[in-house]
């Protein structure tokens, strides 16, 4: 109908445009402040389908024609933009994830996709955001945290010089895992990204509250000779200072972990390791060690 007309779809897009939002037609000056004069159709005749279809439009011959001869109005949804990704078109649909672990919901919407949607040819579905990053933290601590743990054991092996000694002290970090996994299950927290950081600092304090104790454990068995009594006095005379590092590391965490504020979601996964961890380190540590000790020496020192 157009054609025949002499008009295309930009000519008419160009008539509607000025009935409905208006063209200008003019300035008006008043002072150093400039005003545009908009004209445009009235309310009742741009928001009623039917009276825009009989807006005349001018072809190039002059001829008026009804906007009812030259096309169908219609009010029709569509996309308000489109999004592409890498050239390619896409469509984002976010979700805020509370109160749980976001690697288990995606797991969970991941397997209910599958089973309830059947995606057309040609699509597919990529998970971002937040899990994105996760996957990524994932994969670079399944590298630093070993690196991190076999840098410990170098470091005390060199230290004592004896690799039994820098095992004793190693259960130590066996011992805090235990605790910072009981503390994120007593308050209800998933394994985060945070809450893995919090995990490799807890490895070195740990490792402190062994060297501590053993170092003075050693000190004595060379001094005295005796075993046993070089264990219990080590045990005895190092208490205080093991309890001493365990509580100023503890209470340095407590605002973290009690946190609700910007910020809590990073803070308090990874205080809650920490202080959980110290707890049962430091307790631990003060049983197990020297019983450690006392089982792998007894054959070669008694």
């Amino acid at each position: 109908q157009l054609a025949r007309f002499g008009l295309d779809i930009a000519d008419l897009q160009l008539w509607l445009n000025a009935a409905t939002g208006g063209e200008t037609a003019g300035m008006i000056f008043e002072g150093d402040r400039r005003f545009k004069i908009v004209v445009r159709y009235a309310d009742d005749i741009r928001n009623e389908l039917t009276q825009l279809e009989t807006i005349p439009i001018v072809t190039p011959s002059g001829e008026h024609v009804p906007i009812s001869e030259l096309a169908t109005l219609a009010f029709k949804e569509v996309p308000s933009q489109i999004s592409r990704e890498n050239g390619k078109r896409s469509i984002v649909v976010t979700a805020n994830v509370r109160d749980r672990d976001i690697g288990t919901f995606v797991e969970e919407a991941q397997v209910r996709i599958n089973d309830e949607v059947d995606l057309p040819a040609g699509y597919w579905l990529d998970y971002g955001g937040t899990f994105e990053q996760l996957e990524s933290a994932s994969q670079r601590l399944t590298i630093v945290v070993p690196v991190t743990l076999f840098v410990i054991l170098t470091m005390l092996v060199i230290a004592f010089g004896s690799i039994r000694d820098a095992l004793i002290i190693f259960t130590g970090i066996p011992l805090a895992l235990t605790g910072g996994v009981m503390s994120l299950w007593l308050r209800d927290m998933p394994l985060s990204i945070s809450a893995s950081v919090g995990f490799i600092a807890l490895s070195g304090i740990a490792v402190l509250n062994g060297l501590v104790m053993l170092s003075f454990i050693k000190q004595r068995l060379l001094k005295t000779g005796e075993l046993v009594n070089s264990i219990v006095e080590g045990a005895l005379i190092r208490l205080r200072p093991v309890l001493m590092t365990a509580l100023v590391a503890s209470l340095g965490f407590v605002p973290m972990a009690l946190n609700t504020g910007i910020g809590a979601e990073v803070q308090r996964p990874l205080a809650t390791v920490v202080i959980g961890g110290i707890i049962s380190s430091t307790l631990l540590t003060l049983v197990v060690l020297p019983v450690l000790y006392r089982l792998v020496h007894s054959k070669g020192d008694q």
